[in-house]
């Protein structure tokens, strides 16, 4: 399984990033390669939706579902489908500001796409991470 931890500090009060993160259709203004978010039940644990993400030119469906959730600290979800994947984000107060830490663990569909194109993905996928939290940050720093 693939890991990537990454980091930012945001300049917004960890509430409001935090709701920002929490909602899962707002992944469309942040998250770079994610192509649509539908079908959206519930709130908090147990929270659950559909995604398409787009990956080295492949589109890839799948289902998310939040399976820990504590407001303004963490929040955990688990993927599956074209990617099985499980995010984990922690939230704390710097400052006036909130530091985010994210850990993302994952599976390379290489069945789909192949045992050449892993590390061409692996990469591919940190700058997708990096470029994700910088989008937080620029949409939540006023």
């Amino acid at each position: 399984m693939a890991r990537l931890e990454k980091s930012a500090t945001i300049n917004a009060p960890v509430e409001k990033v935090f709701a920002f993160i929490d909602d899962p259709i707002k992944q469309m203004e942040w998250l770079p390669s994610i192509m649509e978010v539908k079908d959206v039940t519930g709130q908090g644990v147990g929270c659950h939706y559909r995604w398409t993400y787009k990956m080295v030119g492949l589109r890839l469906n799948g289902e998310s579902t939040i399976t820990e959730h504590i407001p303004n600290k963490r929040l955990v979800e688990q993927s599956k489908g074209g990617i099985v994947s499980t995010w984990t984000w922690s939230f704390e107060p710097n400052n006036s500001g909130t530091k985010i830490d994210l850990v993302v663990e994952y599976t390379v569909p290489i069945p789909v796409l192949g045992k050449l194109a892993e590390k061409l993905i692996l990469k591919q996928n940190d700058q997708e991470a990096e470029l994700a939290l910088a989008n937080i940050k620029l949409m939540m720093e006023d």
